[in-house]
């Protein structure tokens, strides 16, 4: 259990408190919250779910074994044997083919080993990320939780709706606006980060020519 596991009991109810709020008056027209549900297209107590739902020792963890991949091609590459005293248009074509298949394996840069390499660095960036993004998320939740906007949605009427709810006053609404958009502000920034991240690896996204 991480930080983010830790805060999310406490942070996920206020988040719906200011979504039912939203949802019973909206928010400003010019306020930023409008431009973050754009960016992330969630609101920000599902948001939260999505960042929670990461788990980077998943991919942590595939790294060695695709390191390990990665040297077995290189040394497959390099046990192939030479035509030795084998000679002739048969000795030659076996050599052709021996080299071909070693640069398959191994060296170039659409060879096996390379793309386990690249495959593996880009799961050890997206571990990194992932671990970035929880802590992140969890300090920002826990301000969240200590701010003057949080206390005000927890003493809000319309927070926990009675039957016939009151209509939200506008400082609720405010503050109501001002927690989501910080919240998917901050998430925003994270998927925009691995969106470079997966953006600089679409090689690998194509096939190895063989």
């Amino acid at each position: 259990m991480d930080h983010l596991d830790q805060v999310l009991e406490a942070a996920t109810p206020l988040l719906r408190r200011a979504e039912r709020v939203l949802d019973a008056a909206g928010a400003p027209a010019e306020h930023e919250i409008w431009q973050e549900l754009r960016c992330v297209r969630l609101l920000p107590a599902d948001a939260v779910e999505a960042v929670a739902a990461l788990r980077p020792g998943a991919l942590s963890e595939a790294v060695p074994e695709l390191r390990s991949a990665a040297r077995s091609c290189a040394g497959a590459a390099a046990d192939l044997p030479p035509p030795g005293d084998w000679e002739g248009e048969a000795a030659e074509a076996y050599d052709d083919l021996r080299h071909r298949v070693a640069a398959h394996l191994a060296g170039a840069d659409d060879s096996l080993d390379e793309r386990l390499e690249a495959t593996a660095d880009l799961a050890d960036a997206l571990s990194d990320w992932m671990t970035r993004a929880r802590d992140a998320l969890a300090a920002t939740l826990a301000e969240v939780l200590l701010s003057t906007e949080a206390l005000t949605l927890q003493i809000s009427p319309a927070a926990s709706p009675p039957e016939h709810p009151e209509p939200p006053e506008p400082a609720e609404i405010e503050a109501a606006a001002a927690v989501a958009a910080h919240v998917l502000r901050v998430i925003a920034g994270l998927y925009t980060e691995a969106e470079e991240l997966m953006h600089n690896s679409t090689h690998l996204t194509k096939p190895i020519p063989v």
